[in-house]
């Protein structure tokens, strides 16, 4: 009988032998196809003040190239103290190393030249206090203003700014840590977290699944727990705590919906942070603590598609990971699909269509503001810069579209099995998309060649736009509301008669989305008199009515200005921002805003912002 630790070495052997023939990841330095990591211990000390991680990362290595002799590591910013080997006795020696010019992309690699092949290497160093994956908040850009807080994101390629690892997701490990921070923080990680634990001598972690160094992830700060079901749990600042235990309580739903889909959860724990408002994205699937941002928390759980969507990631993504950054859309594609899948079985299928036909009518109009050569699913470009690969965004829907074509021409009695298939043959090993197409063709198109010829799979791969033959969702509560819009933009509907005190978000997200650039300021104005959107708690639909009246000319500064100071999620920020700047009359005014939001926003959302300044 094979135990569950056996079945992980199995996996681990499988995707070692998938991948030992994948062209190198052009955004490491790492040679993995002579040695890899399989082990990462990290062992190391939260300074505040310094806005620093030190101590050192511990590797285990496998040696698959019997001459090599050189162990090269990604690195960005990173301060290299020393690196020791440990020898055969189990004493640690001193080796040789060397950093690389520093690439702005790419970082530095760490070269190690070493005498034979140790099976452990120690690299003893501290991040710098502009880490590209870690952002250090001051106590007053936290809920209670007591404490600071620090949180990484590691994705695509930042893990190495604050770890020397091989920083590709071709590359999988399990790990264990020792983190040190200052009494009264809790530390957490993509690990297993003890909700009982102190910090006395260490924050303690274990992450038993190999995972890929994206999925690294670290939190510290003032935080609560609280037990939302059986295996998950919320973590977040005490102020928030209440708020998301009560958005989250369905997540034991959603994980049993997911399992019956496509086979058993396989981490163990599903747990959560409600991070500070600077987070700069939605979710961030970090197996075993998902990260969120508290631009979910509306109050109704309506926005609990992102929960589905981080949570769907535990099969796509996280089990089964892309090889490379160029197959991106294996790990978003695949999620948003699922995603919808998720919400079917919950909330029913006129839910789900209502979200989809959302999502497809998001991604119809992002096209005119996309570069024709980035709307394809994969690029057979081999350019090393991953902004070539194709639209970060785009993948998404157009990915889960492409399943879903595959699905309704199959029928899901045929699909489901295939898809999940995907996923028990793939558990734990990183894939190309050539990998996903010999499986499609062995396990579906062969038997069924009419689900799709050939040319059509290379449009929707390789083809800009959607395919003529998608075919689009109609909800028929959207066909309602399109009615009452349109009358309304006509003047012909009187805008307290509208039926909208009964609409889910994902109606005003729908009717809201149709009226920008199309409703007046006066239409705008009495539609917040009359349903108050300007305050609306759900973010999605605050965003969206901001964003038609900025547009419109209405005036909405002063809950903008606190919107925009409060909330440093890039799916808004940028956004606005940008309508604000292409009108005169506002760009100064916004400009003012952001000298002052900008220290509260992650990095990430700075140099977006900032390129928008730049033009």
């Amino acid at each position: 009988m094979r135990t569950p630790s056996m079945r992980l070495a199995i996996s681990a052997a499988l995707a070692l032998l998938a991948t030992a023939a994948h062209a190198q990841d052009p955004l490491s330095y790492a040679r993995y196809n002579e040695v890899r990591t399989t082990d990462l211990h990290l062992d190391l000390k939260a300074d505040f003040a310094r806005k620093t991680l030190a101590g050192y990362a511990e590797l285990t290595l496998n040696w698959l190239d019997k001459n090599a002799r050189t162990l090269v590591l990604d690195t960005r910013q990173l301060a290299i103290a020393r690196v020791q080997v440990q020898n055969d006795n189990g004493t640690w020696a001193p080796a040789s190393y060397m950093l690389d010019k520093a690439d702005p992309k790419k970082g530095q690699a760490l070269r190690i030249s070493l005498r034979r092949q140790p099976n452990k290497v120690r690299i003893y160093y501290h991040t710098a206090p502009t880490a590209s994956a870690l952002q250090w908040l001051t106590p007053v850009q936290t809920l209670s203003g007591k404490r600071p807080f620090m949180f990484s994101q590691s994705e695509t390629i930042d893990a190495r700014s604050w770890a020397p690892v091989q920083d590709t997701p071709a590359v999988r490990f399990t790990y264990s840590a020792r983190i040190d921070a200052p009494a009264g923080m809790r530390v957490v990680m993509s690990a297993e977290n003890d909700q009982q634990g102190t910090g006395k001598g260490g924050w303690s972690f274990r992450m038993p699944q190999p995972i890929p160094s994206y999925l690294l992830a670290i939190a510290i700060g003032e935080l609560d727990v609280k037990n939302v079901g059986p295996r998950s749990a919320v973590y977040a600042e005490p102020g928030r705590i209440d708020a998301a235990a009560f958005e989250l309580a369905d997540t034991e739903k959603m994980i049993a919906a997911a399992e019956g889909l496509y086979g058993p959860y396989r981490w163990g724990r599903y747990d959560m942070i409600v991070l500070p408002p600077s987070f700069p994205i939605g979710g961030m699937e970090n197996p075993r603590m998902t990260f969120l941002t508290p631009t979910m928390i509306a109050g109704d759980r309506s926005l609990n598609d992102l929960i589905a969507h981080e949570l769907a990631h535990s099969w796509s993504g996280n089990l089964v990971t892309n090889a490379s950054w160029k197959h991106w859309w294996l790990n978003e594609g695949f999620t948003t699909y699922v995603t919808t899948r998720i919400i079917e079985v919950l909330y029913g299928a006129e839910v789900a269509e209502m979200n989809l036909q959302v999502e497809q009518e998001e991604a119809l109009a992002s096209l005119k503001d996309i570069p024709v050569a980035k709307q394809a699913l994969l690029t057979r470009d081999p350019d090393v810069n991953p902004d070539t690969y194709t639209d970060e965004g785009l993948a998404y829907p157009k990915g889960a579209w492409f399943l879903r074509t595959l699905e309704q021409r199959a029928g899901r009695e045929v699909f489901d099995p295939f898809l999940r298939g995907w996923f028990d043959q793939h558990a734990f090993q990183s894939a190309t998309t050539e990998q996903f197409l010999a499986y499609l063709r062995a396990n579906l198109l062969d038997k069924h060649p009419d689900v799709m010829p050939q040319a059509e799979l290379d449009e929707w791969l390789y083809g800009p736009g959607i395919p003529a033959s998608a075919q689009r969702v109609v909800s028929q509560r959207f066909v309602a509301v399109d009615a009452q819009r349109d009358a309304w933009l006509r003047g012909e509907q009187v805008t307290a008669d509208l039926t909208a005190r009964g609409w889910t978000a994902a109606e005003w997200m729908h009717f809201l989305n149709d009226i920008d650039r199309k409703a007046n300021a006066a239409q705008l104005r009495e539609l917040d008199q009359t349903f108050g959107l300007k305050t609306s708690k759900n973010n999605e639909i605050a965003f969206r009515f901001y964003l038609a009246a900025v547009h419109a000319g209405y005036d909405v500064r002063e809950p903008l200005n606190a919107f925009l100071m409060s909330v440093g999620r890039q799916k808004f920020v940028v956004p606005l921002y940008t309508a604000l700047l292409a009108k005169p009359d506002d760009a100064k005014w916004a400009k003012d805003v952001y000298a002052k939001a900008r220290p509260r926003y992650h990095p990430e959302t700075q140099k977006s912002v900032d390129k928008l300044l730049k033009k």
